[in-house]
């Protein structure tokens, strides 16, 4: 199959870095780092497809819904990356965001040369976790027109699923077919067609606020403050204390007091102190406001 690459604008040379196989080392590291400047701008200009993708998303996980991340190579990396963070951060169990990569497990570790080529396999890993219409797919591939990809969303949208492309070019085949597109175009890279820098920059900063957004109208954050973070470790255990302290303005003693008392479940330890109530009633309010501090605490108010 014979593919064009020369209308990509990851795949163009970069005029800026000409030289930086010769250039001393602080002058070649100065060029990597303007080009990576600009992808923070690049991808402010696609806040609005990113909003819609955001919506969605919580829309979905509302009704049991999962987010899968389906790419090859770097892109897959990223897609796995921001889903195994998403257990620890938000306390989510590990099936509501999941990532695939082309070439399974190994391909994590080592590239899986031509694994992403095949239109079928992406949809064969779609069907051994039950992928259904209640579930979304985010499909990331910088070029646009990785067949493991394409194949993999097509197939969502036939049996009526969400799908979302996060892309690094504009009219590339992926934007043709998914429901949301977010093209972060940061231009070519400073090493010609190394996708890996600028372009996947920016997918991990798009991954980021995908699941950081959807999370956030969960009721997964107080504040700013990540209130059903995981007690996985001592670290852990002493930033748990500290969101307490720091939503509820108490000491650190009454802090871990309420945290053993809640099993160091964070966002209901606060909820108790900011609310008064005894655990029994305290619960009742909280779970019936499906653990959204805010909401809960504007109803008392209201009684």
């Amino acid at each position: 199959m014979k593919i064009d690459l020369s209308n990509l604008t990851t795949e163009r040379r970069n005029p800026n870095t000409f030289g930086i196989d010769i250039a001393p080392t602080q002058d070649m590291i100065k060029m990597i780092n303007e080009e990576d400047k600009k992808v923070a701008f690049a991808v402010e200009k696609e806040i609005p497809n990113i909003a819609k993708a955001v919506d969605l998303i919580a829309e979905a996980f509302e009704k049991g819904g999962r987010l899968i991340y389906i790419g090859a190579g770097t892109s897959g990396r990223l897609g796995i990356l921001d889903a195994s963070e998403c257990p620890p951060t938000f306390g989510t169990p590990k099936e509501m965001v999941q990532g695939i990569i082309a070439g399974g497990y190994e391909a994590i570790f080592s590239a899986v040369e031509g694994a992403e080529d095949n239109k079928l396999d992406g949809i064969e890993e779609l069907k051994k976790i039950n992928f259904s219409n209640k579930d979304v797919l985010v499909g990331i591939t910088a070029s646009g027109r990785t067949p493991y990809v394409i194949g993999a969303i097509n197939y969502a949208n036939e049996i009526g699923s969400v799908t979302i492309a996060v892309t690094n070019n504009v009219d590339s085949a992926i934007q043709k077919i998914a429901k949301v597109c977010i093209a972060v175009v940061v231009g070519s890279e400073a090493l010609t067609g190394s996708t890996r820098l600028k372009a996947g920059t920016a997918q991990k900063m798009v991954l980021n606020i995908l699941t950081t957004g959807s999370m956030i109208k969960l009721g997964k954050v107080y504040e700013n403050l990540m209130v059903d973070v995981q007690s996985t470790n001592l670290k852990l255990v002493e930033r748990c204390k500290n969101i307490v302290m720091e939503a509820t303005s108490v000491d650190k003693n009454i802090a871990t007091q309420y945290l053993e008392e809640t099993d160091y479940d964070v966002k209901f330890a606060i909820f108790m102190i900011k609310s008064k109530l005894d655990k029994k009633t305290a619960k009742e309010v909280f779970e019936s406001y499906k653990g959204h501090i805010r909401e809960a605490l504007k109803a008392i108010e209201k009684q």
